[in-house]
C-alpha cells in the first residue's frame, strides 16, 4: 500500500438508491491508464443539460463491467428517463436499486484518485463490508463546479446485502 495516496476520509453514509439510468460518453481503462478520463469529461461537457430526456442537473461517473485485469469501462454522463432518442455513440448504464455506502469527497477532483485509492486500500479492510460486484459511480452534485474542479463529490460504492 503507498502510504502517500492515502487521505482523510469521513466514515461513509449508507444508502438505498433507486433504479439510475446514466447515458454519456464511455471509454475503457486500467488503474495506469485512467489520468485520460479528465479528457473524457471534456469531450462530454458539451452535452450536459443537452441530452434528450435528461433528468436532473447531475452529472455522473460510473465504472463498471470489471475485468481480472484490471480493466474498466468508465462512462461521463447524466441521468436519464430512458434510453431513447440518445445521441450516436452514447454508452449506457442501468444501475438497479440497491445498497451503497457513500464516500465524500471534498478535495480538487484530482484528488479523487486518493479517495478511490483510501476506499480500497483502508477503510474496506478496516471494514465490515464487502463490496458487491457491480458499478460505482461518482455523483457531481449542482453544487460541484466543472470549470474550477472543486465542490463535492460523492462516491457510492455498492455492497453486499
Amino acid at each position: 500500500m503507498d502510504k502517500t495516496l492515502l487521505t482523510d476520509l469521513a466514515p461513509p453514509q449508507i444508502k438505498i438508491s433507486e433504479e439510475l439510468l446514466i447515458a454519456g460518453i464511455g471509454a475503457h481503462y486500467t488503474f495506469e491508464t485512467n489520468e485520460a478520463i479528465p479528457t473524457q469529461w471534456q469531450r462530454f461537457a458539451p452535452h450536459i443539460g443537452q441530452v434528450p430526456r435528461q433528468v436532473g442537473p447531475e452529472t455522473y461517473g460510473v465504472s463498471g463491467n470489471f475485468k481480472s485485469d484490471g480493466g474498466f469501462d468508465y462512462v461521463a454522463g447524466v441521468r436519464v428517463a430512458d434510453f431513447s432518442e440518445l445521441p450516436n455513440g452514447f454508452t449506457v448504464f442501468r444501475l438497479p436499486r440497491r445498497k451503497y455506502a457513500v464516500f465524500s469527497h471534498r478535495g480538487h477532483v484530482s484528488q479523487l484518485r486518493r479517495t478511490h485509492y483510501t476506499i480500497w486500500n483502508k477503510w474496506l479492510p478496516e471494514s465490515q463490508m464487502e463490496f458487491a460486484n457491480a458499478p460505482n459511480f461518482e455523483l457531481y452534485k449542482k453544487e460541484f463546479d466543472s470549470r474550477t474542479g472543486d465542490g463535492p463529490i460523492e462516491v457510492w460504492m455498492p455492497i453486499k446485502e
